[in-house]
């Protein structure tokens, strides 16, 4: 059930967590940072969490005016849950958050998400060339874009991409911090590449470390 629980405490720190500090609440944010999801995306992100706990907290964060929903139009009419303006204040919030958990030890076995991995590959790559990617990862399609300094990612699918990849979360995650095992992901079968490898291995190489 939805919980309208509270600090009590005027704090402002304290009145932000009153609306984010549920357990859960923060990683439904995450996974709504790169664009509108499905509840059935939001909910396979977060394998942890039952399906009522993640309708819990996406109902909370509407009702505090940090997430919406509407519906698409035809031929998907499906819902999708976004942020709102106020919502996406708290992008830096949560990057801020992450940056700072990098020094704790990650549990063993640990679930990754794919928005967990682009957001990393958005917030680390410092490309120095302009291409356009199609990035497939379980199952949902991407577009990534890389300009001089700069890397976008976008729900949906590119119109004339460079260069494809298709794998899963964890297997980019591992390439980003190995990119010279690409050769050997795709020999394995756990990276597809269409298009030009050296597109996808730039992609990979041009982390914040290099620059």
């Amino acid at each position: 059930m939805p919980t309208s629980r509270s600090y009590g405490d005027a704090c402002t720190i304290a009145r932000a967590l009153d609306v984010v500090g549920e357990r859960w609440a923060l990683l439904v944010v995450r996974e709504l940072l790169l664009g509108p999801q499905r509840f059935s995306d939001v909910r396979r992100a977060l394998p942890g969490a039952s399906s009522n706990l993640v309708t819990d907290r996406l109902r909370e964060l509407e009702n505090h005016g940090v997430v919406t929903r509407r519906k698409l139009p035809p031929p998907a009419a499906s819902t999708v849950y976004e942020l709102t303006e106020w919502g996406r204040e708290l992008e830096p919030v949560v990057l801020a958050l992450g940056a700072w958990g990098a020094r704790v030890p990650r549990p063993r076995p640990a679930s990754l998400s794919v928005t967990s991995v682009l957001l990393f590959l958005r917030g680390s790559a410092r490309p120095r060339g302009t291409a356009c990617y199609h990035v497939e990862l379980d199952p949902r399609v991407w577009t990534v874009r890389t300009e001089p300094g700069r890397l976008t990612v976008e729900p949906g699918e590119p119109a004339a991409p460079d260069a494809t990849i298709r794998t899963d979360p964890a297997t980019l995650n591992a390439l980003l911090d190995r990119p010279a095992h690409l050769a050997d992901a795709i020999e394995n079968g756990r990276v597809t590449v269409d298009g030009d490898r050296v597109t996808i291995g730039r992609l990979l190489r041009e982390r914040e470390s290099e620059s």
